[in-house]
């Protein structure tokens, strides 16, 4: 755990956790805790049991706001793109009149992005340390949507030009991760438009109406997900056209090779009959000219089948 005391963007580090649960005469306390530093700061704060719970219990987290007397709860899922998957960590705040705690299970890079924001914005509210933390957040979810976005175009790329049965995996994976995406990004948008419209007496008026451009980008977050998830289909019908486009290569290929080798069966059925009495059935080069003949029936119909592009 962590304590600071901000005050116009400059962190104070402060070892005694007790001196938060006194108001500072100017800027406020941020609390950087593990979930197991809860038990020590509930009652320094009077932090609600079943906020407290949900901290401790819950793996994943619905993105949400409870307001209580002295404080408000507020769970963000941020976002990361590692290794070609998709996560989501849970950043749970609580939120009061002089202190802010961050509560996390693992890192999450915006905790770290936010202190040069601080310290250019000199912020020395809670309040305000909330809204470039949220705007953080949320401005990650159009990082990430740029890297699927090119993923799709590789994907859809490579599935034109070397269509593999791989593909459908990645197809298949990477739809059913923006689904997952899309059912947490509804709450947490909603969690962002009460935050923005809701009467909030911790949140000050003036910077309320400034989470309304957090809003749009999340709408925006929303739209993009649902883009994403009509490529994806269009990839899928893509990979399909692809396989039955081979197939129907491999197809003619076979058919046009079946199609040249019948009349040359035929020729070596017909001379393969026990008959005494055929033309040419004893003559001293009748083998060769059989041969010959054979051969430019077979080329001539190669020849034929490739300058009408049939194989």
């Amino acid at each position: 755990m962590k304590i600071r005391h901000v005050m116009k963007g400059i962190f104070t580090v402060i070892e005694n956790v007790e001196l938060t649960t006194t108001a500072p005469e100017e800027g406020f306390y941020w609390i950087d805790a593990d979930v197991e530093d809860l038990e020590v700061l509930q009652p320094l704060f009077s932090l609600h049991d079943l906020a407290v719970e949900d901290c401790m219990t819950e793996e994943e987290q619905r993105p949400k706001i409870e307001t209580y007397d002295n404080h408000y709860f507020i769970v963000v899922n941020s976002i990361r793109y590692d290794d070609e998957e998709i996560f989501l960590r849970a950043l749970s705040m609580f939120l009061g009149r002089h202190y802010i705690i961050t509560v996390t299970k693992q890192k999450i890079n915006e905790l770290r992005a936010i202190k040069p924001i601080l310290w250019e914005q000199e912020v020395s509210e809670p309040d305000r340390f909330l809204y470039y933390l949220t705007d953080l957040v949320v401005d990650n979810y159009f990082t990430v949507g740029d890297r699927i976005e090119v993923k799709i175009e590789n994907l859809e790329e490579d599935i034109l030009m070397h269509t593999k049965r791989s593909h459908l995996n990645e197809i298949i994976g990477l739809r059913s991760e923006i689904l997952w995406l899309k059912k947490v990004l509804g709450p947490q948008k909603e969690v962002i438009n009460i935050l923005n419209k809701k009467d909030l007496r911790l949140i000050d008026d003036q910077l309320q109406k400034y989470f309304s451009d957090i809003y749009e980008n999340a709408v925006k977050i929303s739209e993009n997900f649902d883009t994403f998830r009509e490529l994806v289909g269009n990839l899928r019908e893509a990979y399909q056209a692809a396989i039955a486009n081979r197939a129907n290569e491999i197809m003619r290929v076979f058919t046009a090779i079946t199609t040249i080798f019948i009349p040359l069966t035929l020729i070596t059925g017909i001379y393969g009959m026990n008959f005494d009495h055929m033309p040419e059935l004893h003559g001293q080069y009748s083998y060769y000219i059989v041969l010959g003949v054979m051969l430019a029936l077979g080329a001539g119909m190669f020849y034929l089948f490739r300058k009408r592009d049939w194989i």
